[in-house]
């Protein structure tokens, strides 16, 4: 296969249809969508007597002493510190609903009528963190906090979900009424709080819904114990809708929270203090960032005759430590530095955009091209996935794997019927081990790619354990993956080497090594 592959241009090898001498040429993609929404997550966190139980003391470790609830506001108080750092203009909040004591901005004990949310208590409200916030919820925390007594004291009488999460609407609106991505995570052991309240339950769901239809995304992070299990079917699978409102096709895919295959009953670890602390700090890490689709628009076409709608989500992605924002210290307060570009001529006189033209050197002299010839120039076409012939997977080497694979989803927006198309295109490639060799073109005036467009394989169980989900060996969904194919100089020679064959190690080396990496392996979803 390697001798048969296309050739291009250094400055073209970077990235599947992305140039950055062109780039402002290019359609950009939407990223109010995918890479630069702010984001507002608010913690419901539920205060119980069952919430604020003491692991058992027998097999502790050092420290090992917190509770569900301390737990809890420990994964808080960690991702609001990367917050700060990594995201310095998203919002964040914590609701502990279940105390004695009551909280919301605007209001009191002596107000007229009373609490609007009786025993709801808003620790801390939904803005941008500051040192101040991290600083008292870390000193709340702790176990000698005398005001976590007063603040953690549960109530007598039990609060509803529907006055909750009537709370946390009010809460988003006006705090993040025009935030593209708002979330609301719910913290609880409890999975029947309203066993004999069938209104309180009804009413509930219709919070809910009116959460959903806000824009807001309801996640659970349920705690399990030794002697009951969280189940979702009981009442949480009426509230916690299994796709996001501004993408009803994305995927609602958690590995790491999957107990048995129907997903009824959710765990996020035992109750053993750091235990749980770790376990939940896993599981909300991997729930961060929100899902997205890459793409929505780009058709897949089988034949001129044929196309189906698919959207495109990147399941694994590099993840780098970058600057999200330059910080002036020269002032009293640090600031953050808003900085702007401006090109200058060799006189050092300003040059404006519609100054600049392009232009390509032939025979010592340049040739000078408009935008609009520019832009025909790198014409290729609409976006598409057109798929130009099958070939079996042997033909498709391992080291061809070396960009970041789209995962493609069906959708029924643009073409009725995809998800039928779909679905047997997945089975017949799976069951002939075929792959189809495509033309990608993934955005307006991007330089096309040749893509495989290869299905899930499913790893096989481990442990005694069936894969019944049939998901890959890492962790990946059923579906079809569009792998962009290497060119001729994205290639290299291996360096030199004194053995005629590769060296591989010994089975029983490898399989002395297979438990060390299962463990080392986190589960992350994003």
């Amino acid at each position: 296969m390697g001798d048969n592959l296309a050739y291009r241009s250094k400055t073209e090898a970077q990235e599947p249809g992305h140039n950055d001498e062109n780039e402002d040429e290019d359609e950009e993609i939407d990223e109010t969508g995918y890479k630069t929404v702010k984001d507002a997550v608010l913690f419901a966190i539920e205060v119980s007597d069952s919430m604020l139980k003491l692991p058992s003391s027998s097999g502790l470790k050092k420290g090992d002493n917190n509770s569900p609830l301390l737990a809890a506001l420990k994964c808080a108080y960690h991702l609001m510190q990367q917050r700060i750092i990594s995201n310095p203009k998203d919002l964040m909040g914590i609701l502990l609903y279940g105390t004695e004591a009551s909280k919301f901005p605007g209001e009191d004990e002596n107000s007229g009528g009373g609490w609007s949310f009786p025993h709801c208590y808003l620790l801390t409200n939904l803005d941008v963190p500051e040192a101040d916030d991290v600083k008292e919820l870390k000193q709340l925390t702790e176990s000698e906090s005398p005001e976590a007594e007063d603040i953690f004291k549960p109530a007598l009488s039990l609060v509803s979900m529907h006055t909750v999460l009537f709370c946390a609407n009010q809460i988003f609106q006006q705090n993040a009424a025009n935030f593209t991505s708002r979330r609301l995570f719910i913290v609880t052991d409890n999975d029947d709080p309203h066993a004999q309240n069938e209104r309180s339950r009804s009413q509930a769901t219709v919070r809910a819904k009116d959460l959903y239809d806000l824009g807001v995304v309801i996640e659970l992070f349920p705690i399990s114990t030794v002697d009951h299990k969280f189940d979702t079917k009981i009442f949480y699978d009426d509230i916690v809708y299994k796709s996001s409102p501004s993408d009803p096709e994305a995927i609602a895919y958690n590995p790491a929270s999957i107990v048995d295959v129907d997903s009824s009953k959710l765990i996020s670890g035992s109750t053993d203090g750091i235990t749980l602390l770790q376990s939940l700090l896993t599981t909300i890490a991997s729930k961060v960032t929100p899902k997205r689709a890459l793409f929505s628009s780009v058709p897949l076409e089988l034949n001129p005759a044929l196309k189906i709608s698919v959207k495109g989500y990147l399941l694994y992605k590099h993840q780098k430590p970058a600057r999200s924002s330059y910080i002036y210290l020269g002032s009293e307060r640090p600031q953050i530095v808003k900085g702007h570009t401006q090109q200058f001529d060799e006189v050092g006189k300003g040059v404006q955009k519609v100054e600049i033209r392009r232009a390509y050197t032939f025979g010592g002299e340049k040739i000078t091209f408009s935008d609009e010839e520019a832009k025909e120039l790198r014409n290729f076409g609409d976006p598409v996935i057109r798929i130009i012939g099958f070939k079996p997977m042997a033909r498709l080497p391992f080291w061809a794997n070396i960009k970041n694979s789209t995962f493609l989803y069906p959708s029924e927006e643009d073409y009725i019927g995809s998800t039928r198309v779909y679905s047997a295109l997945h089975r017949k490639l799976q069951k002939d081990q075929l792959f189809g060799l495509t033309w990608f073109v993934p955005r307006k005036n991007a330089t096309p790619v040749m893509a495989a467009l290869v299905p899930t394989l499913s790893a096989a169980g481990m442990d005694d354990q069936t894969n019944q989900a049939a998901v890959s060996a890492t962790g990946a969904p059923q579906g079809l993956h569009l792998i962009p194919l290497p060119f001729a100089d994205d290639m290299r020679q291996n360096p030199p080497s004194t053995h005629k064959t590769p060296l591989q190690a010994p089975d029983e080396l490898v399989d002395a090594m297979r438990p060390i990496v299962r463990e080392s392996n986190t589960s992350c979803a994003s």
